[in-house]
């Protein structure tokens, strides 16, 4: 029998929820498991939000268990609404006497709960990592970076996928020293340790090698040269920006399609319900109260450009959650992946794509120009500009990336290679 000498916890979002974060916890937990004399928990939210958000989270669709194989254990326990649980969730942890806790950090909002059990665990000496997606937010408001220095103040350690976001680790707190490297397996931090590391290529996404690609262009109705953006639609990722540089290149010529594959973040409850409509009310108030106008999605609706602009036949919509095991189909069928952001950080369908040596076009927002490699993995748009992305997907179509420089990028990307790199954080205390 395996001798465990390491006790990990990742805390975060379980398997049953939907969403980047989900997905890239269980991954990472996954990852971790892999690794020698490794026991590996996640402890996970029930209910991740005030009671009043007007969404459903949980994955409804998605079939085959991603746990299966592994020595991991699930805790559903941890209820926003419910601070009993968060005490709750701290006996558990505390509990359990791991060597690591890694904490899942994506949202501004989760401050409160994850601040009270990431400083109780601190005072226990237990080495708490807060694994940052973010630090100032995409959508910001008046309360979130009060949120934010709640939250993560009291981490040992932090990992982040981008210098920027390190950089602004530090403007939120100007008096701490941290000490920002892209290894700690060799000696120790000087000051509060930062590992620079990367959105690793998820594992859980692969392609079918029956697959075939014609054949399902066919059944989707899409041209030759076919144009990908997936994911949750939200504004933040530019799908107006997407379909409306798609417009102009159907413009020009007849052999291109443009497949939309995506759940409208706002819209995955009943509408007529009272329940509904009273979260609808209540969440509403409190944006107009937090939320600068600019940033409130209520009215985005990108979608409704495709007929406006008259682009029906040469735009497929796939509007709704995709359970997991139909992922490969829409990445398979399609060449090119579009990542027309309005601002980013380090993005889950961008991984994704890497699976499917999928060439990129993005714009120089973010991360992406340390990612995407303009000419190697695919091809970067100015910020804002849609001529100059109109000019980056005709350039993909006329000067197609290879895929082997994609697949190239992947392998740098691995999840084996960043659970080794945070298991360095184990003694950096």
């Amino acid at each position: 029998m395996e001798k465990i000498t390491r006790k990990i916890i990742c805390f975060g979002p379980g398997p049953r929820f939907k969403g980047g974060i989900a997905n890239y916890n269980t991954s990472l937990a996954k990852a971790l498991d892999r690794q020698e004399n490794t026991e590996v928990h996640i402890v996970s939210w029930t209910q991740q939000y005030p009671a009043i958000i007007p969404r459903d989270f949980i994955d409804r669709s998605s079939k085959a268990d991603q746990l299966e194989g592994t020595g991991i254990q699930v805790h559903y326990l941890t209820n926003y609404n419910n601070p009993m649980s968060w005490q709750a969730t701290v006996k558990l942890i505390s509990g359990l006497k791991p060597d690591l806790v890694i904490f899942q950090w994506a949202i501004a909002i989760q401050g409160l709960p994850l601040g009270f059990i990431a400083s109780r665990l601190q005072s226990k000496k237990i080495n708490v990592v807060f694994d940052l997606h973010f630090v100032i937010q995409k959508e910001g408001s008046a309360l979130d970076m009060r949120f934010t220095k709640f939250g993560i103040s009291k981490a040992t350690s932090y990992i982040v996928h981008a210098r920027q976001t390190a950089d602004e680790l530090q403007n939120i707190f100007p008096k701490k020293t941290f000490d920002v490297r892209k290894e700690f397996l060799s000696e120790p931090a000087k000051g509060i340790a930062v590992l620079q590391l990367y959105h690793p290529v998820y594992d859980m996404f692969k392609p079918d090698p029956d697959f075939e690609k014609e054949t399902e262009k066919a059944v989707l109705g899409l041209r030759k040269h076919v144009f990908l953006f997936f994911g949750f639609i939200r504004k933040y990722k530019g799908l107006h920006q997407a379909i409306a540089a798609f417009a102009k290149l159907a413009e020009q010529r007849n052999d291109v399609s443009l497949l939309v594959v995506g759940e409208s973040f706002w819209h995955t409850l009943d509408s007529t319900k009272w329940t509904t409509k009273l979260k609808n009310g209540l969440f509403g108030a409190a944006k107009k109260l937090f939320l600068s106008k600019q940033d409130d999605e209520k009215n985005y609706n990108p979608l409704s450009l495709i007929d406006e602009l008259g682009l029906k036949d040469q735009v497929v919509l796939v509007n709704s959650f995709v359970p997991n095991e139909e992922v490969h189909r829409y990445f398979q069928v399609s060449d090119h992946l579009v990542l027309f952001y309005l601002t980013a950080t380090p993005s889950g369908v961008e991984s994704i794509g890497y699976n499917f040596q999928m060439p990129m076009l993005a714009t120089k927002v973010g991360h992406f120009p340390d990612t995407v490699k303009d000419g190697f993995n695919g091809y970067l748009a100015e910020k804002e500009d849609i001529d100059s992305m109109v000019s980056v997907m005709q350039k993909a179509i006329e000067m197609p990336i290879n895929r082997a420089n994609v697949a190239q990028t992947s392998r740098q990307m691995s999840w084996d290679n960043y659970a080794k790199q945070a298991i360095g954080l184990i003694t950096k205390k």
